[in-house]
């Protein structure tokens, strides 16, 4: 593809020789030439002065740059969106494996690629152009929407309700039992029914090996546009909003709220019964015990503001200094009164 076409394709204006061919995308210390890099992190200026790629996405402000410029206000965003022109996704053939097990009460819409041991059961109702990958397995009720993308060993469960646009990767569950039991008199645990529902919006990734419970009672919900990584634990009852992040490892604790547009990053964990607002981003490894206003940045277990966890962090590895001197000034006071 030539370069000229490239900025047309992606709205972005071409600094350089439109005829250049493009025939592929990389990252901009691997990129040869022929080839799209990107520059979106600052860090990376000094590999950009020496990239052997053909042409370069990159900010209307970063400067001249050694080859073709394609400037764009989201440089990470428009590279992601080249990827797309390049690598464009397999295509299914319509069809149902012999091995599949469907119910005949399950109706399925138009263009259906349904693989490999697949078991859909009675009463579910999965829209147009989905796709099931091998050993998938929808249980009785599931309803889901056009364009489901399951890939192998997924499970929706009993009775979830699953949007337009989802994509579930390998292993990923929706609609797991939530962990709820009670203790008995003899000190044994009663398991408390699971009797509600998993709600999926629609454009949903939920990514694998991750487990978002069914609700004891009402349902779990995730809402439109949220993105959820590897080993992310949803426990039941859980609302998390619009185009929210959940990353790698998060665990929230049941009836916990997270808002629209918030970011949870690796291993952040978050206690039940709390609400985190609208636009909160929490750091790695963070705990959150209580309430996060809406467009907080909060760090540290328990977390507090960003701000203040960074001094807090700078004092602590100035502890045994500060231990040090804090006995040696007790020590002079003892001295002083004993002299007195």
């Amino acid at each position: 593809m030539k370069l000229g076409e490239l900025a047309e394709r992606l709205g972005c204006v071409l600094e350089g020789d439109a005829n250049i061919e493009i025939t592929g995308v990389s990252g901009i210390e691997d990129a040869a030439n022929g080839q799209l890099t990107f520059l979106s992190n600052r860090r990376y200026r000094a590999a950009a002065a020496s990239t052997k790629a053909s042409a370069i996405l990159a900010a209307p402000d970063d400067g001249p740059m050694p080859v073709a410029v394609l400037r764009s206000t989201n440089p990470y965003l428009d590279f992601a969106r080249a990827l797309s022109i390049f690598h464009e996704p397999p295509k299914y053939a319509p069809g149902i494996h012999p091995t599949a097990s469907i119910s005949s009460s399950a109706r399925i819409g138009a263009n259906a690629h349904i693989g490999p041991y697949c078991v859909v059961s009675e009463n579910v109702a999965i829209g147009n152009d989905a796709v099931l990958h091998s050993f998938v397995t929808i249980y009785r009720g599931a309803s889901i929407g056009d364009d489901f993308m399951a890939h192998s060993h997924t499970v929706v469960r009993e009775g979830v309700r699953i949007g337009h646009r989802v994509t579930l990767q390998n292993g990923a569950v929706v609609g797991s039992d939530g962990f709820g039991f009670a203790k008995q008199a003899d000190g044994s645990w009663y398991k408390i029914p699971q009797t509600g529902i998993a709600v999926i919006g629609d454009d949903v990734e939920i990514q694998a090996n991750s487990a978002l419970d069914r609700a004891t009672m009402g349902e779990t919900h995730i809402g439109n546009g949220a993105k959820i990584d590897n080993l992310v634990h949803v426990a039941h009852a859980v609302k998390v909003g619009e185009n929210t992040l959940l990353c790698a490892q998060v665990g929230i604790a049941g009836s916990a709220k997270v808002g629209n547009n918030c970011v949870l990053t690796g291993q952040v964990g978050v206690v039940g019964h709390l609400s985190i607002g609208d636009g909160a981003v929490i750091t790695p490894q963070s705990g959150v015990p209580n309430d996060v206003p809406a467009g907080a940045l909060y760090s540290g277990s328990p977390v507090i503001e960003h701000k203040n966890w960074l001094k807090s962090v700078a004092v602590f590895s100035r502890l045994p200094e500060l231990q040090k001197q804090v006995r040696e000034l007790k020590e002079e006071v003892a001295q002083l009164r004993a002299r007195t």
